[in-house]
């Protein structure tokens, strides 16, 4: 009975939650506790659970107390969540999470400390950023913090990774599991001592940070990326046939016979998509998109499945993959590797010549592929007609799939497909895992072949189910602000450059309009750059609002199982909806449960390996640069700050030119013009200008690189 009793009191409280947020929405302003009451019609006896609701919503951060005690939607306030971000120079930024961060100024910071969960109120708005002030510390997360071991005057301590944690760890003695200096670690915080100085215990020793892989896996320790599975998931996937079952082959389709291969890089070892082609009678084409069926080893709520989960993504750097899953299944019985039966979810479309998807098919298969193509071959056949040994007997196929793929791309154009065009470098490392070189990443005809192959699959298939109206995973993209696209019109303005645009609706069309008429700039690819930063980042929700980058009304990821928790649940989903005919009440209420939190959670852990991703980089391009301090190269300015500015190098490589060290004259900020100036003879430095720079210094540590300007 007492069960059941709390049972219903929970119910009653999440109803009244309910009640005063939509309440509140519906009325898009505050109000009083006695307005709520009264328009909510409660009687005098429900106050008490009313007030005991507002402030455990208030506590959530789902509505706002002002200072008159009236209530609003937090959403509908001048405060929003965010993380923040410090900085080495004593100011930060809050990460608000709409590809905007809030200038927080040293005297504004309240005590809040780098990574905390804060609450910003926002003070004003500038021409570049807003800025604010913190006004509460929600969360202190100080549970994986990663650092070389020190000593001083006998006793251990930490010296934290990320310089911008101005804290103090002192380490418990007892609790070091044997660490020496100059071991990397992660440590856990246990108790605060006092101001910012705190006292831990070490929970895992990386190695010694002259170890190789040990500076990369401490910065995978920092986002929480693991780079070993548990036992229980290796007994999992060890259990796992290497090879297809014929018991597995039933109620599929039966497509070993036909043509089918892969294209992937050099050294792609998971691989998730396989392609087909045919010419139809009608003149239409046929395309074929095969991807390895993960969901079928990776059975929901199983031991490989929540450690797929918890991961999100496999994580790629610099010289290792960490998977979402086992190699046993990543290199294995799930890759669609050359001359073996895997199984595989298939989407064929029906294409015609202008590009449209006139019908399509998905159903579960079972292939074989003919070859595993790379990219670096299929480009000497699409685009210098030369076809390297082994691939005879698919270049005719090849070229028809050329020709279909610019068909494609021409559609996705003319409907306001983006094609930001921005570079990315790859860095080279030696056996021991050390950067030796740092190149542009080639991104050739195939590269755009299987990337436009890939979006008319996860179009097909997101569009498939969201015409049958159920719970899905959908890929959104959210249009940019008019704030934002302004402030980009005018900062270009002031580089010289004017482009017409309708400011007020703003289309993926308009935006690709703007970008083309900046394309014959020289600086184009750092003006690319900035306009892309500009707007939202994609994410993962079970709501959806079309991917605006892409001019989609409706897109998923269902191209990459292997290596995407989202493509493989919703595989999960096909399988439920399409193959099963699983469809009903419980199923229905299960998914729209579950995938509220599955698509937060991916998003975050996506999040977190493009930036990891990101600092590794950072680190070994300044290992590589350590090499070359000196050295003369030519580069473009790709920001000005009032510091300084940074210049990037052709191959991507980034370095600071710090005002200080500008000889000749005494050089200021000029915030109008985004400019660097001198104040004598007037001349500077601005965005987009070529210079000629000489390596100072690098600092891999750190991850910064210092230029000079050659004199």
């Amino acid at each position: 009975m007492m069960e059941i009793q709390k049972e219903i009191e929970k119910n009653i409280e999440i109803e009244l939650e309910d009640q005063i947020l939509k309440l509140l929405k519906e009325e898009n302003k505050a109000l009083s506790v006695f307005e709520i009451e009264e328009k909510l019609n409660l009687n005098k006896n429900e106050l008490t659970n009313l007030m005991k609701t507002l402030n455990k919503l208030e506590q959530e951060l789902k509505i706002y107390k002002t200072k008159k005690d009236n209530y609003m939607l937090f959403t509908n306030s001048n405060l929003k969540l965010g993380k923040m971000l410090m900085t080495t120079k004593g100011y930060g930024f809050v990460d608000i999470g709409t590809n905007e961060d809030i200038f927080i100024p040293a005297d504004s910071i309240n005590k809040a400390i780098h990574n905390d969960t804060v609450v910003v109120e926002i003070t004003s708005k500038g021409t570049e950023k807003p800025e604010g002030r913190i006004v509460k510390i929600v969360d202190r997360n100080l549970n994986n913090m990663i650092g070389e071991v020190y000593f001083k005057q006998g006793k251990p301590y930490i010296d934290l990774d990320d310089k911008k944690m101005k804290i103090q760890v002192a380490l418990d003695p007892k609790k070091t599991k044997g660490a020496m200096p100059g071991h990397k670690v992660i440590v856990k915080i246990t108790n605060k001592l006092q101001n910012n100085n705190y006292k831990g215990e070490i929970i895992k020793i990386l190695g010694h940070k002259n170890d190789p892989g040990v500076d990369i896996l401490s910065i995978t320790a920092k986002y929480e990326i693991k780079d070993t599975f548990p036992e229980e998931v290796m007994e999992q996937a060890d259990e796992l046939p290497s090879e297809v079952l014929e018991l597995e082959k039933q109620n599929r389709k039966d497509l070993t016979k036909e043509e089918i291969f892969t294209i992937d890089g050099d050294d792609t070892k998971d691989i998730d998509d396989a392609i087909s082609y045919k010419k139809l009678p009608n003149g239409n084409h046929q395309l074929g998109v095969h991807i390895a069926d993960v969901s079928h080893y990776v059975t929901e709520d199983s031991p490989l499945d929540k450690e797929a989960y918890e991961r999100g993504t496999s994580v790629y750097l610099a010289d290792r993959v960490i998977p979402m899953l086992p190699h046993k299944l990543s290199n294995g019985i799930c890759s669609l590797n050359p001359e073996v039966e895997r199984l595989a979810t298939s989407c064929v479309m029906e294409i015609n010549e202008n590009g449209d998807i006139v019908n399509y098919d998905i159903f579960k298969s079972i292939i074989k592929s003919n070859k595993q193509m790379t990219y670096k071959n299929v480009n000497k056949i699409l685009e210098e007609n030369i076809i390297p040994e082994g691939y005879e007997p698919f270049a005719n196929t090849l070229k028809q799939m050329g020709e279909l793929a610019k068909i494609l791309r021409k559609n996705k154009i003319n409907r306001g497909y983006i094609d930001f065009d921005i570079d990315e470098s790859k860095i080279i490392v030696d056996e021991t895992g050390k950067a030796i070189d740092v190149k542009l990443r080639e991104r050739g005809t195939g590269e755009k072949l299987i990337e436009d192959f890939m979006i008319a699959a996860n179009e097909s298939v997101a569009t498939y189910i969201y015409n049958m109206d159920l719970p899905f995973v959908y890929r959104i993209h959210g249009e940019p602000s008019e704030e934002k696209i302004d402030n980009f019109i005018k900062f270009i303005s002031i580089l010289g450059y004017k482009i017409t645009a309708n400011r007020k609706v703003i289309t993926p069309k308009s935006m690709q309009e703007m970008l083309e008429q900046l394309k014959d700039k020289e600086e184009y690819p750092i003006l690319s750059s900035i306009l892309l930063r500009s707007m939202q980042k994609a994410i993962y929700d079970k709501n959806n609002i079309g991917h605006f980058g892409l001019a989609s009304k409706c897109y998923t990821h269902f191209t990459s199982p292997i290596r995407r928790y989202p493509d493989l649940m919703v595989h999960r989903l096909l399988n439920e909806y399409i193959f099963k005919n699983n469809i009903n009440e419980e199923t229905i209420n299960k998914y729209d449960y579950k995938l509220k939190d599955i698509t937060a959670h991916s998003s975050e852990r996506e999040r977190a390996s493009i930036e990891c991703e990101r600092e590794v980089d950072d680190m070994k391009k300044a290992e590589y640069m350590q090499d070359h301090i000196g050295e003369e190269y030519e580069g473009m300015i790709s920001s000005v700050m009032p510091f300084g500015m940074f210049v990037e190098l052709p191959n991507l490589v980034e370095g600071l030119v710090h005002i200080d060290d500008l000889e000749g004259d005494h050089y200021m900020y000029n915030e109008e013009t985004f400019s660097i100036i001198g104040t004598k003879d007037k001349r500077g430095y601005r965005l987009g200008d070529k210079v000629r720079v000489v390596v100072k210094s690098a600092n891999k540590e750190e991850k910064t690189i210092d230029f000079t300007i050659k004199k």
